[in-house]
């Protein structure tokens, strides 16, 4: 009798693994692709390392803040020409081209939604980072930060209700204005005290700035290593969300770079421009679909906001690297042309020493007198 017992219990046992290769506690479940529940470990691990982040994430915000003069910083809100032009780039051309590139590929209804809900999504702190590596203006990169995630409050949902209509009901959309407040209060209360810090300490900012810049650098390659580590078990994705996902960023860039420019702003600014358009707020993106959508849902389009970290991560650091190649050019060029002019100059005050008996003009040299020879 006990034999048979677990002969039934093995049998069982073995046409249950037969009939699906996920575990019974698997989230998300199609055929062999199966999403699993963060274990303890990986609950503990998420815990600290978001503690961990958030914590170096406002300490590299106030050294950014280190580097923005308050002056500056109210003239870009008094004449917010710079400020407009980002705002025409993060809610006109960002929601537009997700709509654009979600017709184009013709995506499923619901993919379509995350590439909007990620196209009308503010700008994300990385930019700041980036801004300042490639010499932007940091006045005009945090307040367009800054006003991108207040506006997103009331244009987010705007947005979304007209793009989305075709393919979903906007209302099943939540949006957490818990996370875009928080998101603010975290941005605005660090940069705040580093501007404090810059109009009282102006020596101690910049190194607080040079040591703040290295930290951003080195969260901003942790940010995209934890997004993967962090993540159990594997996922079936449409190739249409990838190519989406590695255009959009590099549309994002390159479109915010040359409204900046026809707007007549600066180069400077025009980099700073092209970062704020291109960089999103992903983790409010993630935020969003995680709130809004059933896990069935989640399996066509919960991947997305980290393919679109990765991607635009990496298209910012190759505009870094083309910038430092570009400017290092530069320099070299520059200090060639000044070593020509320079024997040039010692040449022509030759010649005219020879050709005038010997004198030479004070205007060529101020160290020696000019004395005729006898």
């Amino acid at each position: 009798m006990q034999t048979y017992l677990l002969s039934q219990q093995f049998n069982a046992r073995s046409s249950a693994e037969n009939s699906t290769s996920c575990p019974a506690n698997a989230t998300i479940c199609n055929g062999t692709s199966c999403v699993l529940p963060e274990d303890d470990f990986n609950e503990t691990l998420s815990v600290v390392l978001s503690t961990v982040l958030t914590i170096m994430l406002a300490l590299v915000m106030f050294s950014m803040g280190c580097n923005v003069e308050l002056e500056k910083f109210w003239g870009h809100i008094k004449r917010p020409w710079g400020i407009f032009v980002g705002f025409l780039c993060q809610f006109g051309i960002m929601p537009l081209t997700a709509f654009l590139l979600s017709l184009i590929f013709s995506v499923l209804p619901i993919q379509a939604v995350v590439v909007l809900i990620m196209g009308c999504c503010p700008g994300g702190t990385a930019s700041n980072i980036i801004a300042y590596w490639v010499d932007g203006d940091m006045d005009l990169s945090i307040s367009m930060t800054t006003c991108s995630t207040l506006f997103a409050m009331g244009m987010m949902p705007l947005c979304l209700f007209i793009y989305t209509k075709m393919w979903t009901d906007s209302n099943a959309i939540v949006l957490p204005y818990k996370s875009i407040g928080l998101s603010l209060v975290a941005l605005v209360i660090p940069v705040s005290f580093g501007m404090y810090v810059n109009h009282r300490w102006p020596s101690k900012a910049k190194i607080i700035l040079k040591v703040g810049s290295i930290v951003g650098a080195v969260l901003i390659v942790i940010v995209a290593v934890v997004g993967g580590i962090l993540y159990r078990g594997s996922w079936i994705i449409s190739p249409k969300l990838w190519i989406i996902g590695t255009i959009f960023p590099a549309a994002g860039y390159t479109l915010g770079f040359f409204l900046a420019r026809i707007a007549g702003l600066s180069w400077q600014r025009c980099r700073t421009v092209s970062l704020e358009t291109g960089m999103q707020n992903t983790q409010l993106c993630s935020t969003i679909v995680q709130l809004s959508f059933t896990s069935e849902q989640l399996e066509l389009m919960f991947t997305f906001p980290l393919i679109y970290s990765i991607f635009q991560i990496l298209f910012a650091l190759l505009f870094l690297a083309g910038y430092r190649v570009y400017r290092r050019h530069q320099v070299k060029t520059k200090m060639d042309v000044e070593k020509t002019e320079e024997k040039e100059d010692s040449k022509s005050t030759s010649s005219h020493a020879k050709i005038n008996g010997g004198f030479v003009s004070n205007e060529t040299t101020e160290t020696i007198t000019a004395v005729p020879i006898s």
